[in-house]
């Protein structure tokens, strides 16, 4: 087997990942809809998930808004049941967001949906779906 260049390699990684946002962003975006959860809102989540905690000033780094944005979009979440508050043991002004269990399973839901989304398009299964030799479309 003739082992590729790295930048033969970034491209078909890249050529994947369009592949990929077009077959499964729509299916995600229409579960994060049903979910009443926005995509930053689900990063979010799913970040909390592989974390401990974050302190809001870490929240608002990884998303990319103020912290008075971030505020009011971990409240949203907060209502939704989708985190949970709580106060630094050393210093009860420091607040920090936990991903809480509606969260974990909102994450290992959708997971579990894209696991089976990619599995229906494995070609082992079927003469449809992605071909792991075939050249993914280019520019796309």
């Amino acid at each position: 087997m003739l082992m590729k260049t790295p930048e033969e390699n970034a491209q078909r990684l890249a050529d994947f990942l369009l592949y990929a946002q077009r077959n499964y962003v729509l299916s995600l975006s229409k579960q994060l809809v049903n979910a009443n959860v926005s995509q930053v809102q689900f990063s979010l989540i799913a970040y909390l998930a592989k974390e401990d905690f974050l302190t809001m000033t870490e929240v608002s780094k990884k998303i990319g808004h103020s912290t008075a944005a971030s505020t009011g979009l971990i409240d949203r979440m907060e209502k939704l049941g989708y985190v949970q508050r709580l106060h630094a043991s050393d210093d009860r002004r420091k607040v920090l967001v936990q991903v809480a269990r509606k969260g974990i399973d909102l994450v290992e839901q959708i997971r579990t949906n894209l696991v089976e989304m990619i599995l229906e398009d494995d070609p082992r299964n079927g003469d449809h779906g992605i071909d792991r030799d075939a050249k993914f479309p280019q520019g796309t």
